[in-house]
């Protein structure tokens, strides 16, 4: 599967974005759809995942209760809505997919477990 991730910019803290992720060469009925993020000298984290299979979602502790993550069936798409911004977010913000991944609310996120990755898109929250 190909991925192809859009939608970051410049917003102030407090605002919100919304990010994208377009499938193709997939129908991505069974996959894991995760979102990363990678800031400048720190390490990638997860931040948020969804199982296509059945609809559960994950989300890193320092984005729950601001991000949310949903599947949009028939676009093949997957977006990421971030609300109440932070500087701390800013990051480049990548998406990633796995068709035998079940991404478990109990387990961190691991991004070697996905073997599909679109382009990064930048983030940056500054006033």
């Amino acid at each position: 599967v190909q991925l192809q991730a859009s939608g970051g910019g410049l917003v102030q803290p407090g605002g919100s974005l919304r990010l994208s992720c377009v499938a193709s060469g997939s129908t991505l009925r069974y996959h894991a759809i995760g979102w990363f993020r990678q800031a400048p000298g720190k390490e990638r984290e997860g931040v948020s995942c969804i199982n296509r299979s059945d609809g559960t979602t994950t989300y890193a502790d320092s984005v729950k209760g601001r991000f949310t993550i949903t599947s949009d069936n028939v676009k093949k798409t997957v977006y990421l809505q971030m609300n109440s911004l932070k500087p701390e977010d800013t990051a480049v913000y990548y998406c990633a997919a796995d068709p035998d991944l079940y991404c478990d609310v109990d387990s961190q996120m691991i991004g070697r477990d996905f073997t599909s990755w679109g382009q990064g898109t930048q983030v940056t929250v500054s006033s």
